[in-house]
């Protein structure tokens, strides 16, 4: 078996990430039914929600027992890199549109816990601890640190997931209690949340040589060198993701605007 087949073909069954998923998934459809009527003010949850929930947890999966694990891990920076988007700016903002409020509400009844989610989710801690993170972990030391080192690895990818909730609670919160900004806030929040990742990426694009030493010691797959492939991770990381942030940015644009329009058309009660 070649060594791009045998990568293809290896899955990890992390029994943490297994178990952990499970327990997330089955909480959430047990609030959903059995379980609503110990909620207050519950409701039903839209199919369209419910489906966001439960995509953004397969992403999730996905990123973390996939392939695409061992690939990244073993050969490919693009594939890591793919991975932590996965991570952070795809599965989180899924989950959070998927969650009703009233879920979440029981959590915070206690005034400790309250005003440490308060502060966590101000738009410039949210924002600073994402992007904080997410830079200091891709300094190649620390990266490459954690591709051999498990517990590491297991403690940066958990990093990762809590700050990214965090980051896009600004954005779609479903607490009043933790408000979202304003539309306006919202927009300069998600265009200044595109900055870090730009300047990162364009680092890593223009490297002259391969920054991390495991994958520049890897054996090439899929005919990928180690300068290519950390070309196509910055780029990722440049394109895709600033991509997410734009489009996140256009929905709140466009749905800011319509509510105005709309509020312009109603007749003002004389």
């Amino acid at each position: 078996m070649s060594e791009s087949a045998r990568a293809l073909s290896t899955w990890n069954w992390e029994p943490s990430v297994l178990l952990g998923l499970a327990l997330i998934i089955g909480a959430y459809l047990a609030a959903l039914g059995p379980s609503r009527s110990r909620f207050r003010s519950s409701a039903p949850v839209e199919r369209a929600r419910v489906f966001a929930f439960l995509l953004g947890a397969f992403v999730m999966l996905f990123a973390l027992v996939s392939p695409l694990d061992d690939i990244g891990d073993r050969y490919l920076f693009s594939a890591h890199m793919t991975q932590h988007l996965l991570l952070t700016l795809v599965a989180p903002p899924l989950m959070l549109i998927g969650t009703p409020g009233w879920m979440l509400r029981p959590l915070l009844r206690d005034p400790v816990i309250l005003r440490a989610a308060r502060f966590f989710t101000t738009p410039l801690i949210a924002f600073a601890l994402f992007n904080v993170d997410f830079l200091v972990w891709h300094l190649p030391a620390l990266y490459d640190a954690t591709l051999h080192n498990q517990m590491l690895h297991i403690f940066e990818h958990l990093l990762f997931i809590v700050t990214a909730f965090l980051n896009w609670s600004p954005i779609l919160s479903p607490l009043p209690e933790l408000p979202r900004l304003p539309a306006p806030a919202q927009i300069l929040y998600l265009f200044g949340q595109a900055l870090p990742a730009t300047i990162l990426g364009a680092f890593i694009v223009f490297a002259p040589a391969p920054l991390m030493p495991t994958y520049a010691a890897a054996p090439p797959i899929f005919g990928i060198n180690a300068l290519n492939d950390q070309q196509f991770s910055g780029l990722i990381m440049w394109m895709p993701g600033g991509m997410v942030y734009l489009l996140a940015l256009s929905i709140v644009w466009f749905t800011w605007i319509d509510g105005e329009e709309r509020a312009e058309r109603t007749p003002v009660p004389r």
